[in-house]
């Protein structure tokens, strides 16, 4: 009996686990998952909590009820991975796992521990919030609903973060929040970044820099964080600006799991060095890695997680068949970004092609409109919910190709 091992039963692990338990002959291979929580939570969901439009019980659901017939989950952080040996230790009764394929989906997270300030000067989950948590998001619902207005300060610390867009969206959110409340003009709202624009790709962040200006909102781009100054309430870059805040939302610096440092399969942020095209580790020939504990050169997303499964899972059995993998994923990356009053845009881009006006994904009929705002994309983004719960964990096929197209797109 041979064993694959899969870490992490989040929304890579998990997709894998459906899709391999199709696959593979269970009289032949045994398929075990590893994870260290049993709640499985709808990330992009965390975003709509602040402002009351999802609560808590709204994302999340029991991990067991996608896991597979066949597939056995286990509780347990994971102590270490030794690839020398073909290996796992958990951190539950010292046990080793010993595979033949190990497929890596641990993810990344927030780090305010890297921030001088952050934590430890007594406005964390007072006036400072992130909302990349479920108890970040919940606590600032609390201090929204009572909040009268001031100087909100949006600030990410430095990337490469989970869902590049979702800063952007909490801006947007927010405003449509305030509006609602009758306070957006006692509000001020900054956005601070250490990107030169709005966003990482050129035409996208001019568009979404002039609904910035449009909405009332500055940003301040090229702004690295070096301490937040918790006596002045102030966040200060290393080359000595400074933004005073009332309310500071923060996107702390993210990080891989530290179970790839300890190791040593990382790169300086914990994430793991692969073959872009391939997904397969540059180190070892039978380790396969999905989402976002990848060093690949895509945003850190849901959707690049499932257009990466159908490459992971094909190229995992051409190896375990004797042949070599196909360079087939492309970096492929698509966002809805809601932008409030019932409104969203699209973005469609891969590793080589930034995000381009057009509509989606069928030419010239759509429905989808790319870069622009329309109330259709809004209801696209609120319908995700329902898609990912029910259709893209357990790995259903989806009529969208894994690689980015150019149809429906001009430049």
């Amino acid at each position: 009996m041979k064993t694959l091992l899969i870490l992490g039963a989040g929304t890579g692990g998990t997709m894998v686990a459906n899709k391999m338990a199709r696959e593979l002959d269970s009289r032949e291979w045994e398929i075990l998952i590893v994870d260290q929580e049993e709640t499985h939570y709808y990330q992009p969901g965390f975003l709509f909590i602040p402002f009351g439009i999802y609560g808590p019980r709204d994302v999340e659901k029991p991990k067991r009820d996608f896991i597979p017939h066949g597939v056995k989950l286990i509780l347990s952080e994971i102590e270490l991975i030794e690839p020398e040996r073909n290996r796992v230790q958990l951190t539950k009764d010292k046990q080793f796992i010993i595979y033949d394929y190990l497929v890596i989906a641990t993810g990344c997270d927030i780090q305010p521990k890297e921030t001088e300030g952050l934590l430890d000067g007594g406005g964390w989950r007072k006036n400072i919030f992130d909302f990349y948590t479920p108890d970040g998001a919940a606590d600032m619902a609390h201090f929204l609903k009572n909040w009268n207005g001031g100087r909100m300060v949006v600030n990410v610390a430095e990337m490469p973060i989970k869902c590049p867009v979702a800063p952007l969206e909490f801006i947007f959110l927010a405003d449509w929040y305030f509006h609602k409340r009758g306070i957006r003009d006692q509000v001020e709202i900054i956005y601070s970044t250490p990107l030169d624009g709005a966003f990482t790709k050129p035409k996208a962040s001019s568009i979404l820099g002039d609904m910035l200006e449009q909405k009332g909102i500055l940003l301040e781009p090229n702004f690295n964080i070096g301490e937040v100054d918790n006596k002045k309430q102030a966040i200060r870059s290393w080359d000595e600006r400074e933004i005073s805040y009332d309310l500071l939302v923060t996107i702390p610096p993210n990080m891989g799991a530290e179970v790839i440092s300890r190791s040593s399969l990382g790169d300086e942020l914990n994430y793991i060095p692969i073959d872009k095209n391939t997904l397969q580790s540059k180190a070892w020939e039978n380790i396969w890695v999905i989402g976002d504990a990848s060093n690949a050169p895509t945003s850190k997303a849901g959707s690049v997680a499932h257009f990466m499964l159908e490459v992971l899972v094909d190229n995992m059995l051409r190896h375990m068949d004797g042949l070599d993998p196909h360079p087939d994923f492309d970096g492929h990356a698509n966002c809805f970004i809601e932008s409030g009053f019932n409104q969203g845009i699209l973005i469609d881009f891969n590793y080589d092609v930034e995000p381009l006006p057009g509509k989606f994904p069928l030419p010239f009929v759509g429905p989808f409109p790319l870069l622009k705002e329309s109330f259709i994309n809004h209801w696209g983004k609120m319908g995700f919910r329902w898609m990912y719960w029910n259709l893209l964990l357990k790995g259903r096929e989806l009529p969208l190709s894994s690689q980015m197209t150019m149809n429906g797109k001009f430049q």
